[in-house]
């Protein structure tokens, strides 16, 4: 990775939004939660941004907290003993908490790309990854979730509905309010709209 200097103009207002939509209040309920899921052994990162960056971007932390999702027979990523040190280790290491987390239901659109992390590009992008993984872990409630559950919104589920052939086919006598109804207001006493058009020669 090559070092970047400083941006201008349009690309400096650019990360400047990005920026501002970087959450503190969100990141310490994150923070909770992520130790409350792999122990106190994960330690905790300094306030901020960066210190928040820097303690997720080896992607050591973040296969833990996925892994922590799983029953023990069955963790989805292989956690080094050692964190990676290289460069490429490292963002390999994230990209297989991001299939994880798709794996586990996260959705295409809340997911990070490898880069918002490892090189600070969009925080804010992180924040959104580890709360959609976070509302997945309360909704299924599977046993596997720590922490208080009110720190992320249950999902919405889906709720079948069997019924009957004969509930089926009564349905189908039934006129839907859609439909319209031939009861209430009708025309009659109407007379024609308007008077006629004069014409003088």
């Amino acid at each position: 990775m090559a070092n970047k200097g400083p941006s201008y103009g349009m690309s400096r207002e650019v990360q400047s939004k990005i920026e501002k939509k970087y959450d503190e209040e969100l990141e310490e309920r994150l923070v909770e939660w992520i130790v409350a899921q792999c122990g106190p052994d994960v330690g905790r990162p300094d306030r901020g941004r960066l210190g928040f960056q820097v303690w997720l971007k080896n992607g050591v932390i973040l296969s833990k907290l996925v892994n922590s999702l799983y029953s023990d027979g069955s963790k989805p990523v292989k956690v080094p003993e050692n964190p990676p040190s290289m460069v490429f280790k490292q963002m390999e290491q994230v990209a297989q908490f991001l299939k994880a987390a798709e794996d586990y239901g996260v959705t295409k659109t809340d997911m990070f790309q490898t880069v918002d992390l490892f090189e600070g590009k969009d925080m804010a992008a992180v924040q959104r990854t580890l709360m959609a993984l976070g509302s997945l872990a309360v909704t299924k409630n599977d046993g596997h979730y720590r922490g208080d559950p009110n720190w992320f919104m249950k999902k919405a589920q889906e709720h079948k509905r069997e019924f009957t052939e004969s509930q089926l086919q009564e349905g189908k006598h039934v006129i839907g309010l859609q439909m319209g109804s031939n009861k209430g207001a009708s025309q009659a006493g109407m007379t024609g709209y308007g008077r006629p058009r004069q014409i003088i020669s």
